[in-house]
């Protein structure tokens, strides 16, 4: 299996479990990423997508996402796509 960077956390929301990502790639829902950092890692089948509070299928590089993770994650984790 492939991982390509596609992406770094930049905030987490404890509340509401969701990842705050800036994409340096591109994103699709159904796609599965692997988030990796000094104490993060694991990997998740991304559900649902938002940017700016709205639904989304597809995210693009430059895009500030927010996605559901399973898990604490921290800024600076680094997000792969795993293909």
């Amino acid at each position: 299996m492939t991982e390509k960077e596609i992406g770094i956390v930049s905030s987490y929301f404890s509340h509401i479990s969701v990842a705050a990502i800036k994409l340096s790639g591109k994103l699709k829902i159904g796609e599965k990423i692997h988030i990796k950092g000094t104490t993060t890692d694991f990997e998740t089948k991304v559900k649902e997508m938002q940017i700016e509070h709205k639904s989304v299928k597809e995210a693009k590089k430059g895009d500030h996402i927010g996605i559901k993770v399973p898990d604490k994650v921290r800024p600076n984790d680094k997000v792969f796509l795993v293909g």
